[in-house]
């Protein structure tokens, strides 16, 4: 599995076919999660998972914070204590 980022969106690729993403929207200091999506047939393989912590790492090197509208993420994010140093207060 491949993961690609570009415009506003981190993407999981299986042989150059997009399979899952995660989408944001960036708004200054500010990315807001408003989408994941996995495909059926990769569902609770941790893909979603890797989306998120694609995302996190990216907001760490712009020095951004994240605020995860999408259910997903946000469930994720609360869920692993190594990634809430970035949300959005």
């Amino acid at each position: 599995m491949d993961f690609k980022h570009e415009n506003n969106k981190f993407s999981a690729l299986e042989n150059s076919e997009e399979m899952a993403f995660l989408s944001y929207v960036s708004n200054g200091d500010v990315l807001t999660v408003d989408h994941t999506k996995v495909s059926p047939q990769l569902e609770g393989q941790g893909i979603g998972k890797k989306l998120v912590a694609q995302v996190v790492e990216y907001a760490r090197s712009e020095n951004k914070t994240i605020d995860p509208q999408c259910p997903f993420a946000n469930g994720i994010i609360e869920k692993t204590p190594e990634f809430q140093d970035v949300l959005t207060k």
